[in-house]
């Protein structure tokens, strides 16, 4: 992957926006130059590899104490999960209330700021 960071984040960034032009060229820039750096990358693979064991974790968890009682804001975006963010996080907490970005896919600060930080902002005004 070394000297190809920009071609990896380009497909990332490409397929799962809800629109590619929204993520600008100084964003992918940034980002392709942080991943460049020296174990950036594999790291960056490492938590996906972490995800089974954080699912065996949360399983434990639930078991134990129960759902999570205090609010929890579930996010999601108009073209990436949507509202299936709100639904999954009944598994594992009481009080959820879901939220849906306009016009974003997966990255909702880069392609939609403003829509995002006043969801999360009217949440937290509750």
């Amino acid at each position: 992957m070394q000297g190809r960071e920009r071609i990896y984040l380009d497909r990332f960034w490409n397929e799962l926006s809800g629109d590619p032009k929204r993520i600008d060229e100084d964003t992918r820039q940034h980002f392709a130059a942080l991943y460049a750096r020296p174990h950036a990358m594999h790291d960056s693979f490492e938590q996906f590899g972490a995800l089974r064991q954080d699912a065996a974790d949360n399983k434990a968890l639930l078991a134990k104490g129960g759902k999570i009682t205090m609010p929890v804001f579930a996010i999601g975006a108009e073209k990436f999960f949507g509202k299936n963010m709100a639904d999954h996080m009944q598994f594992a907490a009481s009080n959820v209330t879901g939220g849906i970005v306009p016009n974003s896919g997966h990255w909702i600060m880069e392609e939609n700021p403003q829509a995002t930080i006043k969801l999360v902002t009217d949440f937290l005004a509750k």
